[in-house]
């Protein structure tokens, strides 16, 4: 087969098309004909050389997959060859085969199109596993979403407004910021401004109850400031550095609490394994995207070929909803 593969860290000029080894469907796994990826920020790190796969997975990049079962593995009950899926992979979706445990596995929404369900398994696990089930989101809370424009960001927006809540996006551009607006969100914020001001003004006070941040350090001060009493932010990002000071007599007086997640590294199986995010995903996600409250936003479809494109693409900014890329054949 072939795979985006990478001859050094670096740039995306070093992302090359090559012939690599088909993977195998080890027990419990399958092999999936991949159809689409998706770029994901953890993508760029991969490729920077700052976030190496997991032990045993896959040193191909890519986090998340659309396709068809071509093998099934030892014990794999409940899917057929050519059943079309999507997958949560923990890497080597930028390849035409890649092999993912059978828990990991989600069928196409109804009404999704396989290309597109390709960008789906990567937000819908992260927003479930983080807003709603480690953030605890009810309904008629204020939910904030930190980048509202990205992917992660216009699915959350879309998820927590049709779970109940009052939502509120940033973003650093107008036109970002209406498109966060059209997706649902009740208050948009230009992240250059003061956060925390802008969305005490807009809620009487009160703040943000859940909060899913991306930058970690750089935001950290302004995000508690902005909680709300017993709120709860959920950082899943580092775009804004690893280190930062935390007002504990702030976050104190407000019984808030702070909360770091990361996906890639979970196990398979347990409490808080893939396989546990992915079923929940499928309880009260997909529905939610089957009667349409929530729909995919694609920014573009590229050739899996042109994978250093698309990342050029992603670090520019700019990019609302997900950068698609689009396997091909021989």
């Amino acid at each position: 087969m072939y795979a985006i593969t990478m001859r050094e860290p670096g740039g995306p000029d070093v992302l090359e098309w090559a012939e690599v080894p088909d993977p195998q469907a080890g027990p419990g796994q399958v092999v999936v004909d991949v159809v689409a990826s998706a770029v994901n920020r953890a993508d760029l790190l991969q490729r920077q050389g700052n976030y190496s796969p997991p032990p045993g997975a896959s040193e191909i990049i890519g986090m998340e997959c659309s396709g068809r079962i071509a093998a099934l593995g030892e014990g794999v009950e409940g899917w057929q060859v050519g059943d079309e899926v999507c997958a949560l992979l923990a890497g080597g979706g930028y390849a035409q085969k890649v092999a993912v445990p059978a828990a990991q596995l989600l069928p196409i929404p109804d009404g999704v199109d396989l290309v597109t369900a390709g960008g789906l398994p990567e937000v819908a696990c992260t927003v479930w596993s983080n807003v709603l089930a480690a953030g605890r989101l009810a309904p008629g809370e204020t939910f904030l979403v930190q980048g509202g424009s990205s992917g992660i960001g216009t699915h959350a927006i879309q998820v927590a407004k049709a779970f109940g809540a009052r939502v509120a996006a940033t973003a650093g551009a107008p036109e970002r910021l209406e498109r966060c607006r059209e997706l649902g969100a009740d208050i948009v914020i230009d992240y250059h401004d003061d956060v925390p001001t802008e969305l005490k003004k807009a809620t009487d006070g009160h703040g943000a109850d859940v909060i899913l941040d991306n930058m970690g350090a750089s935001g950290l001060a302004a995000n508690v400031e902005a909680l709300a009493p017993d709120g709860r932010l959920v950082i899943i990002g580092l775009q804004g550095g690893t280190k930062g000071q935390l007002d504990i007599g702030a976050l104190l007086r407000k019984r808030g609490s702070v909360i770091a997640m990361a996906m890639r590294g979970r196990p398979v199986e347990g409490a808080n394994g893939k396989g546990t995010i992915v079923a929940g995903v499928r309880e009260q996600i997909w529905p939610m995207i089957a009667d349409g409250r929530v729909r995919p936003i694609v920014h573009d479809r590229i050739p899996m070929e042109g994978a250093a494109q698309a990342h050029a693409e992603l670090e520019a900014g700019g990019i609302v909803g997900k950068l698609l890329l689009v396997a091909t054949e021989g």
